[in-house]
C-alpha cells in the first residue's frame, strides 16, 4: 500500500520512531554518535576499529579471508585512501575515508531515491517530480481518512525541499536532494531539523518542549506505573542540563543544543589513533607497508567485499 509505505519512509527520514516499549529509550541526538557500538578497547579486540575503518555493515562480512587475502585487499583500499597519490596516507586522508565509510548508507539511500524520483532522467529532481512520485496517490484519490495527515506531511516535505534547494529554482541536484533527505548532515539545514523536532514533540503547540513532552517523546508509561531508572535520569537531565534558563521548558536554542550537540569528532579521533598505533617511523603519516603490517588493527583476517567498497567510494 503506497500510503503505508510513504508513512514508514517519512517517519524514518524525520527520525520518528514507533511507540517505545516501557524500557526503551529513543535518542534524538544526532552528531555525537560513536563509530561503532563495540567497546573501544584494543586490549580486548580491534572490533571497534574495524567498524570505524570499514563501516559496521561491511565489517560484519569479514569472515572468509585469510590473513594473506586481507593484507592484499587492504593494500587496494590504501591506494584509494591515498588521495594525492604520494604513497602515504595522512591523518586527514584517513579521517575522510572513515567518514565516507560511516556514511555509505546515506549515499546508497540517496542514490536509490534519486533514481526513483528523477522521472525524466535529467539528473535533477523537481519538487513536482518528488510530490507526484511520493504523494500521487493522495492527489489522485482526493480526501480520505488519512488525507489530512498526508497533506501535513506534503507541506512539511515542501518546506524542507525548498530549504535544501539553495538556488531556489525548485530543481534539486543530487547534493541538494541529499540535504533534503538527510538534513542533519548539512549546516544550512539544521534549523529545519530543530523545527521538525519541536513540531513532533510540542503537543500543546506553545512553541516549547516542556518536561512532560520531553519524556513522552521517548517513553510510554507502563500500566503498573513503574518508571525505569533511565526515565528518572532523563528527568534530571532535562532539569539540570537541557533547560538552561530554568523556565521549565526548552526553547529553539535549547532544543538545538540537545539534538545537535557540539561535535566531538569521532572520525578525527579514530584517524589519530590508527596513525599513532601504526606509524612505526613516527613521521606522522602511514606508508602502505605500515598499514598492511597492522592489518589486524584495520581489518582483521575476516572477509569483506572490498571490490564493492572500492566501487562505492569511487562514486563519492
Amino acid at each position: 500500500m503506497m500510503g503505508l509505505t510513504k508513512l514508514v519512509l517519512y517517519l524514518t527520514m524525520c527520525g520518528i520512531y514507533a511507540l517505545s516499549k516501557p524500557t526503551e529509550k529513543k535518542d534524538r541526538a544526532i552528531h555525537d554518535k560513536e563509530l561503532s557500538d563495540k567497546v573501544h578497547d584494543d586490549a580486548e579486540s580491534f572490533d571497534y576499529d574495524h567498524d570505524a575503518f570499514l563501516g559496521a555493515e561491511q565489517a560484519k562480512t569479514f569472515d572468509q579471508l585469510t590473513p594473506e587475502e586481507s593484507k592484499e585487499r587492504l593494500g587496494q583500499i590504501v591506494d584509494k585512501i591515498d588521495g594525492d597519490k604520494d604513497g602515504f596516507v595522512t591523518e586527514e586522508e584517513l579521517e575522510k575515508w572513515i567518514k565516507l565509510s560511516q556514511k555509505r548508507w546515506i549515499y546508497e539511500d540517496v542514490d536509490r531515491q534519486f533514481k526513483g524520483h528523477d522521472l525524466d532522467a535529467d539528473d535533477l529532481v523537481t519538487w513536482e517530480e518528488y510530490k507526484n512520485a511520493t504523494y500521487g496517490f493522495l492527489l489522485e484519490d482526493g480526501d480520505t481518512d488519512d488525507s489530512y495527515n498526508y497533506k501535513q506531511m506534503m507541506a512539511r516535505d515542501e518546506r524542507r525541499f525548498k530549504r535544501a534547494d539553495q538556488n531556489a529554482d525548485l530543481f534539486a541536484t543530487k547534493e541538494e536532494f541529499t540535504a533534503f533527505l538527510h538534513p542533519e548532515e548539512y549546516d544550512h539545514m539544521k534549523d529545519i531539523v530543530v523545527l521538525e523536532t519541536m513540531e513532533d514533540i510540542d503537543k500543546n503547540g506553545d512553541g516549547f518542549i516542556d518536561l512532560d513532552e520531553y519524556i513522552g517523546d521517548m517513553y510510554t508509561a507502563d500500566s503498573d506505573g513503574h518508571e525505569p531508572e533511565w526515565v528518572k535520569t532523563e528527568r534530571e537531565q532535562f532539569t539540570e542540563f537541557r533547560d538552561r534558563n530554568k523556565d521549565g521548558k526548552m526553547d529553539k536554542e535549547e532544543t538545538k543544543d540537545w539534538i545537535l550537540p557540539a561535535d566531538y569528532d569521532h572520525a578525527e579521533a579514530e584517524a589519530r589513533h590508527l596513525v599513532y598505533e601504526s606509524d612505526e617511523n613516527k613521521d606522522g603519516k602511514l606508508s602502505k607497508e605500515e598499514i598492511v603490517k597492522k592489518y589486524d588493527l584495520f581489518v582483521g583476517s575476516q572477509a569483506t567485499d572490498f571490490g564493492e567498497a572500492l566501487v562505492r567510494h569511487d562514486e563519492f
